[in-house]
């Protein structure tokens, strides 16, 4: 048994198994955390080691601030462990800041040992060989990173966008031809009628969006279109045979798929769409002008603000929403404050249907498009058990926490209007 000696009594030292696995790829070879504590605890046993406390986490140690880690090492600050059992050093760390706490402990005694499956560290031993193992687990996450984004890099050159591909496109199965897709023979005439309805019809997204329904167009996994996969679809110049990779990059490919659309009706539809996008004010911007009705008279909701000086010195902000027509035309629909609007809304998210919030389907479509996209391009183990998306309070957190755009974003998703009436609002038909 590995022991301190305490005038001149000798005293077991107290372990703090640690166990982490990681969902990443650099990790899938490591055991898992139950085999990683039922190994350690063997190994406890057959040495004899008194351990006192058992932690074990499932994240990445490429990045500081793992809960669990942080708990462990206050552990030691605090006197209550003094010794670290766990499979490898990498299990510890892969970083540098995490690594400097551990080596600093150890130096200052209030770490007494690591023991790992292989070997052990002590605070007498030469530091530069524990650097030199949690070096080595750092650099391994750096290169994996960086070999990650030149596969990447290299796919694009290609011409194979990586991720799954948009509607209109089905992804090649094979193995060898990964981030490859062909034309879906259901669904790629009709992404290019919608293009030609905005350009030379001048239908607006909506209008799409509700003729989608009328012939029950669905993507193949099943479901319908909300209305912000349709501006999605309209806006995507994958559709011409160009794509950015990552999007916002300004990194741009030409790709070898076959092109649904010309690059001449693509920017005709572009154009029609800018027409009709709402810009932003320069000197004021409100979350929810141009997206409600007044209820009375039909009229859009605009919105002014207003400044209190307060005795301190300092002010606050007022934002008032109103028809734009109160005060001209004689329009009776009074004020309402910005915050008491807000809690309308809120309110409105707990008796609408989850159906109603359009923001659902993409929010469950992105997780799906995110873990296909780690199974098929970076070779994750695919994770089945997908967290469920909790639509109503997520709706809730945009409104309370959300910036402007967000908060604009959510109420255009919105499958019927919005009115305000006696600052109240209520659901109308488009």
């Amino acid at each position: 048994m590995h022991q301190t000696h305490e005038k001149g009594l000798a005293v077991p030292l107290r372990y703090c198994l640690y166990s982490r696995k990681s969902t990443d790829t650099e990790d899938k070879q490591v055991l898992s955390l139950e085999s990683q504590e039922n190994e350690l605890m063997r190994l406890a046993e057959t040495s004899n080691l008194n351990v006192v406390k058992t932690l074990k986490e499932s994240k990445s140690a490429k990045d500081p601030g793992r809960p669990v880690f942080n708990e462990m090492i206050e552990l030691f600050k605090s006197g209550k462990v003094d010794a670290i059992l766990c499979w490898k050093i990498d299990r510890l760390t892969r970083n540098p800041v995490d690594g400097g706490q551990i080596q600093w402990l150890l130096q200052n005694n209030k770490i007494k040992c690591i023991r790992t499956f292989e070997k052990n560290f002590l605070p007498s031993d030469n530091v530069l060989l524990m650097s030199i193992e949690q070096g080595m687990a750092n650099q391994y996450i750096r290169e994996l990173s960086t070999n990650v984004k030149r596969g990447l890099r290299t796919r694009c050159e290609l011409g194979w966008r990586p991720g799954v591909s948009p509607t209109g496109y089905l992804n090649e199965k094979h193995v060898d031809k990964k981030c490859q897709c062909r034309v879906d023979p259901k669904r790629g005439h009709v992404i290019k009628q919608m293009y030609e309805k905005v350009a030379h019809e001048s239908w607006s997204g909506r209008k799409i969006y509700r003729w989608l329904k009328e012939i029950d167009f669905k993507t193949h996994r099943g479901k319908h279109l909300v209305l912000a996969n349709v501006y999605l679809i309209l806006r995507n110049s994958f559709y011409t045979g160009q794509f950015e990779f990552p999007v916002g990059s300004n990194q741009w490919y030409t790709g070898k798929h076959t092109p649904i659309i010309d690059k001449e009706l693509f920017d005709k539809v572009q154009n029609a769409l800018n027409e009709n996008y709402i810009p932003k004010t320069e000197s004021k911007e409100f979350a929810f002008t141009k997206l409600i009705k007044c209820a009375y008279c039909g009229s859009g909701i605009t919105a002014d603000e207003k400044f209190k000086k307060l005795k301190d010195g300092g002010t606050n902000r007022h934002v008032y929403y109103f028809c734009t027509r109160k005060g001209k035309d004689g329009c009776q629909n009074p004020y309402i404050n910005e915050s008491e609007l807000i809690n309308e809304l809120i309110e409105l998210m707990d008796k609408v249907d989850l159906d109603e919030i359009g923001i659902k389907t993409r929010i469950e479509d992105e997780i799906k498009r995110f873990n296909k996209f780690r199974s098929g391009v970076l070779g994750y183990k695919q994770d089945k058990s997908s967290p469920e998306v909790d639509v109503r309070n997520y709706t809730k957190y945009l409104l309370r926490e959300g910036t402007l755009i967000e908060k604009r974003e959510l109420l255009a998703c919105m499958q019927s209007k919005l009115a305000l009436k006696d600052k109240k609002i209520h659901l109308t038909i488009k």
